[in-house]
């Protein structure tokens, strides 16, 4: 299965903009097992204040800006462009994300539903900073490696994350492990696959498929996510996934 999806525009917390893949109404409301993808931009002043989520875990990922991460458990930190932020909401937790720097704060979020046996785990966080996420190059595409055999960011989930720059020329050869699904969203860009032209705000989602191969046009930025679905109900009611 292949099929290329566009974001929508929305906008969510005090005044964050998002673009916004999933949940859509009218598109699709989630991709088994994430429930949620925003890249969203957020001007000083503006953000998301304190409110509750359970029954899933979420990655805040930073293109630019910072954001501040204060939770009821304790933590207060900041995330710099190139880091991570993961939450485990578990049973219950309350957190704000807002940002703490002069100018637009842009960068990724996803939620990743935990498996109906997990809901009910201790609410948990953990920081990744740039410095520590792996960096790997080869035939011009660099890979960030967030969350996989070599990424730092831990998940209840069996997850591959990864922020990948491409040169114009070069393509990027994707292995999809077994039972895995997922996509590919373009950050900034023009790229090919198979033909299908694929430009910054559209996605690629793909399930079924040993291999995705992407040929940049011109230098580009996307962001692979792949995992295995659960194959349980998801049931979301705006910050819960229960």
């Amino acid at each position: 299965m292949i099929e290329i999806v566009d974001v929508s525009l929305t906008s969510e917390g005090d005044g964050a903009e998002v673009k916004r893949l999933f949940p859509v109404s009218v598109q699709r409301m989630n991709f088994d097992p994430f429930v949620l993808w925003d890249h969203f931009f957020i001007q000083p002043g503006n953000g998301f204040p304190t409110h509750p989520h359970r029954g899933f875990e979420a990655i805040t990922y930073l293109f630019q800006g910072a954001m501040e991460h204060k939770d009821n458990m304790g933590n207060c930190s900041t995330v710099l462009p190139g880091g991570a932020q993961r939450f485990t909401a578990g049973r219950g937790l309350e957190h704000s994300e807002m940002p703490s720097a002069d100018g637009i704060t842009s960068g990724i979020q996803l939620w990743i539903n935990l498996p109906q046996r997990l809901k009910q785990i201790d609410a948990a966080y953990q920081q990744v900073d740039a410095v520590d996420v792996p960096v790997t190059e080869d035939n011009g595409v660099r890979i960030h490696h967030i969350v996989g055999p070599q990424g730092k960011v831990e998940l209840r989930t069996p997850v591959i994350y990864q922020d990948v720059e491409i040169n114009a020329g070069s393509r990027f050869d994707v292995d999809v492990p077994d039972n895995f699904r997922g996509l590919v969203y373009v950050v900034e860009g023009d790229l090919e696959h198979d033909g299908q032209r694929l430009m910054a705000g559209k996605s690629l989602f793909f399930a079924d498929m040993a291999q995705i191969s992407l040929t940049a046009r011109s230098d580009s930025r996307v962001m692979l996510c792949m995992g295995t679905p659960h194959g349980e109900p998801i049931r979301q009611y705006g910050p819960f996934v229960d």
